[in-house]
């Protein structure tokens, strides 16, 4: 495994290729009735200004359900919701599902800790997309 950063990052390996991850993700939250919003392909800006980028694409998804309560508690969160999950492809063609942890999120926001199961569920469902 590469060096990753964690800084409140939580980095998982993935035995599909991006977009077979995405799709997984994809599944995963239609199958949890949460909506995706985005999906943001950085690879292919890249490649449409003609430089070369690893894939590398962005997952934003989320329900004013949960998010609402978090952003009532502390605004700033709203900085980092809906939640988000990077889909990329290292220098050695692995492929990685990197996301911020809940914790830090309210570490970094300071919202009240009894709304953390709002957001926790981020790992059951990276953990559920990247399942063999």
């Amino acid at each position: 495994m590469p060096e990753l950063p964690d800084k409140g990052m939580l980095h998982r390996s993935s035995p599909y290729c991006v977009d077979e991850t995405l799709e997984r993700l994809g599944a995963v939250l239609q199958s949890l009735g949460i909506p995706v919003l985005a999906r943001i392909d950085h690879s292919g800006g890249a490649a449409a200004l003609g430089l070369e980028m690893k894939p590398t694409k962005l997952l934003i998804f989320g329900n004013a359900k949960a998010g609402t309560p978090l952003m009532l508690s502390a605004p700033t969160v709203a900085l980092d919701l809906p939640l988000k999950v990077l889909v990329w492809e290292d220098a050695d063609g692995k492929v990685w599902v990197s996301y911020n942890t809940p914790q830090y999120l309210q570490e970094r926001h300071g919202f009240a800790e009894s709304l953390l199961p709002n957001i926790a569920g981020i790992r059951v469902i990276v953990d559920e997309a990247v399942r063999a």
